[in-house]
């Protein structure tokens, strides 16, 4: 949890104008009647991600990430939309967890995100669609952070070849009026 989450507002009076440039004021912009907030919506860039035949439990691949600056939204909250296909040229088997990290300013450890999302495949010869969306409301109106997901591997040993296809990773952010995260 970033302890700067909390009454940001409060301590640093910046508020964006309707072009959504920045300045400082000397009252609370994060009442909503003060100011109309922005909403961002960002898209990834699709990726592909391979996990080999034989990959040990603990073993993690990054799957998609995107970054977001928030600087000019109060109590920022974030939707966080992950899709693939899960593609298996031959018969895989194994157990793997989906997990949204993020990595803002002045950290420098990534912090999960919500709960890892568990995906076991029993012999998949095919394809499948995975995908799940979390919500992030731990962030700080001037912020700017990266948000990853990364697949790891949890069953003793994978069989087979597992293709990560599409992976795309987007994102809806705006402000949090309500304080109802």
């Amino acid at each position: 949890m970033n302890s700067m989450s909390k009454n940001c507002c409060n301590d640093n009076h910046k508020c964006c104008n309707d072009n959504h440039n920045c300045f400082n004021d000397n009252h609370n912009c994060c009442k909503k009647e003060d100011r109309p907030c922005p909403t961002i919506i960002k898209c990834g860039t699709p990726s592909a991600t391979t996990i080999p035949a034989g990959a040990v439990a603990g073993a993690q691949f990054t799957v998609s990430s995107i970054t977001l600056n928030n600087s000019c939204l109060c109590n920022p909250i974030t939707k966080l939309e992950f899709a693939s296909n899960l593609v298996a040229p031959v018969a895989f088997t194994g157990i793997i967890n989906f997990q949204v990290f993020k990595l803002c300013r002045g950290q420098f450890a990534p912090v999960p995100v919500g709960p890892a999302w568990t995906f076991e495949l029993v012999a998949l010869l095919s394809s499948q669609t995975f995908s799940f969306f979390v919500c992030d409301c731990d962030s700080c109106f001037d912020e700017c952070c990266t948000y990853t997901v990364v697949a790891t591997v949890t069953s003793a040993v994978t069989v087979g070849t597992l293709n990560i296809n599409n992976a795309n990773l987007g994102a809806i952010t705006t402000c949090n009026s309500s304080n109802c995260c």
